[in-house]
């Protein structure tokens, strides 16, 4: 499995990208690169950004593993899910590899919001900061967990009191999880659903300036 190199949607362009940070875009459950993109013109300049389309088709959209209330005969069972997550994992990796790039930071949503954890957890002292909207951690364990707990990256946080999309349980346990993981900056947005606000947006880019 690979990242599909040529669907990447770029801020600037090869010859401009050098020296730069890099921002990654990782969009959510049946989305597709495009819309995350459309994100960036809110985005602190001074980062590349780079928006990355999942490797599995899903209707109209992509993937990065299956929906963990897919209950279709197409299999979505906690072994399946956790096989897909590794293999996207592996693929943002080799693609982050084939970038050079030295400072890199994570911005996902939904879906892509778990899987910035999960390149964090896979490789902890890559990533300079996380941005994680309307997502979650998965419940596991993982070998790069107590490299965290020492390192405890910055990650904001920013959720609706109105997602009905993730479940409570998993709300919790990402919150425990990043209380103890990383350096947690968390916004609760009173209304809002399994989006993304205007002022959520705001704070997001602040937050992302004062890594850079």
């Amino acid at each position: 499995m690979h990242i599909d190199a040529d669907a990447v949607m770029w801020s600037a362009p090869e010859r401009e990208r050098a020296s730069r940070p890099l921002l990654v875009l990782l969009h959510g459950y049946g989305s597709h690169e495009g819309d995350m993109f459309a994100m960036s013109r809110s985005l602190p300049l001074e980062p590349v950004i780079a928006s990355v389309r999942a490797p599995h088709s899903e209707g109209a959209g992509f993937t990065w593993f299956p929906s963990v209330d897919d209950t279709s005969s197409r299999g979505a069972s906690a072994d399946a899910r956790f096989d897909a997550v590794g293999a996207s994992v592996a693929a943002l990796v080799e693609w982050l590899d084939s970038t050079a790039s030295t400072a890199v930071g994570l911005l996902g949503l939904s879906q892509g919001g778990a899987m910035a954890l999960e390149l964090l957890r896979e490789q902890p002292d890559r990533f300079g900061y996380v941005v994680q909207l309307s997502g979650f951690v998965f419940p596991s364990e993982h070998a790069g967990d107590a490299r965290l707990a020492e390192l405890r990256p910055p990650v904001f946080w920013g959720r609706g009191t109105h997602d009905t999309v993730i479940p409570e349980s998993l709300i919790n346990h990402t919150q425990e999880w990043l209380e103890t993981h990383s350096t947690l900056t968390e916004g609760i947005y009173e209304g809002l659903g399994h989006a993304v606000s205007d002022a959520e947006v705001s704070e997001l880019g602040a937050f992302i300036r004062s890594r850079l």
